[in-house]
């Protein structure tokens, strides 16, 4: 009897040497997202980050998780994987700064059938191009290659961020009262939410990405990576008193923004008062989509609010605006059980 060959790591459908090879390959661009307070990233057991004591009195750190949801389905069917490492980035960061917390670090994690290195590259050079708008240190991940768990082309990915807020400047929302305004900060699309739906009218409307939405193109529009809002935040921080800050993810204005709200108020919010994008306007029409669908569904053109006192309305507003955002004064708080009244 002919004796088998050894059987090998690789015949089972692993490769360690391509995995080592996408470390190679990452490494530049980790590099360029590192902060003083690193002293280990890329090839340890653990990363190592040397908390920045000194900044603070009494540091609290605020911790995120998620991951970009069947968006990955659209990017994957289109070839196109460049913005899928910033949306995972900002799914993460823009949590923390609902807090007022400053990112410090971010980890990653590829999960893949077989490890294709083009696409696991320019998915995590989309996480550290996040992580450089974000401010955070891209520290470390893991790369895991599962034959049998992933179909075909299919890949995952997963983000884990850490923050730092000083104890006293923790933004829950128990400083906003009645009258205060509401700032709308424009999203660039869908975000990462609600792609189910998306991809369910696609399917039936028969789209695809080459679609022209008037001057736009469908495959854009969907794409578009998620904004990281973090700088501009920040920068308004530092200058106006910000009374409760809602990153507006899945569920949409209707469920997020009471999440930072005390009780015994709700947001009366002017739907007139913005442009939609319009992959949503396409959406309703074409989905044949209910006001109410949308709005529990995707976040309709607004990423973020902010609300501050009536006083500082325009100097938020011009500060938004110097960092980039197209901000605008979406509605009030008033009295009433916490929660969203969308008129208009």
């Amino acid at each position: 009897m002919k004796e088998k060959p050894p059987l090998t790591y690789r015949e089972a459908g692993v490769d360690i040497d391509a995995a080592n090879e996408l470390v190679e390959r990452i490494k530049p661009a980790v590099e360029r997202t590192r902060r003083r307070e690193v002293l280990k990233g890329l090839g340890g057991f653990g990363a190592l980050f040397q908390f920045p004591a000194e900044r603070f009195r009494h540091p609290v750190l605020v911790a995120s998780t998620d991951g970009v949801g069947t968006k990955l389905k659209l990017a994957i069917e289109m070839g196109r994987h460049e913005s899928i490492g910033i949306d995972l980035v900002a799914m993460c960061v823009n949590d923390i700064i609902v807090q007022g917390a400053e990112p410090l670090f971010f980890l990653d994690y590829f999960a893949t059938g077989e490890l294709r290195l083009d696409v696991a590259e320019a998915v995590i050079e989309g996480v550290a191009a996040g992580c450089g708008l974000a401010g955070a240190a891209l520290i470390g991940g893991e790369t895991a290659e599962m034959p049998g768990m992933y179909a075909g082309e299919d890949y995952d990915v997963a983000g884990f961020c850490v923050g730092v807020v000083e104890k006293d400047s923790i933004i829950d929302g128990r400083s906003a009262s009645e009258d205060d305004v509401l700032i709308g900060i424009s999203s660039s699309g869908p975000h990462s939410n609600g792609y189910s739906m998306i991809r369910k009218v696609i399917e039936i409307t028969e789209s695809g990405p080459d679609s022209s939405l008037g001057e736009y193109n469908l495959g854009d529009l969907l794409l578009a990576p998620t904004r990281i809002y973090v700088k501009a935040i920040h920068a308004l921080l530092k200058s106006v008193q910000v009374h409760s800050i809602a990153h507006i993810t899945g569920g949409g204005l209707p469920e997020n923004l009471p999440r930072n709200l005390p009780e015994g108020l709700q947001a009366m919010i002017d739907a007139s008062s913005w442009a939609r994008n319009p992959i949503f306007n396409w959406l309703q029409k074409t989905g044949n989509i209910s006001e109410e669908e949308m709005y529990r569904t995707f976040n309709c053109g607004i990423g973020m609010t902010v609300c501050v006192s009536p006083e500082d309305v325009d100097k938020a507003l011009g500060i938004l605006a110097v960092h980039g955002e197209s901000a605008v004064v979406i509605g009030k708080l008033s009295a009433g059980d916490r929660g969203v009244v969308i008129n208009g």
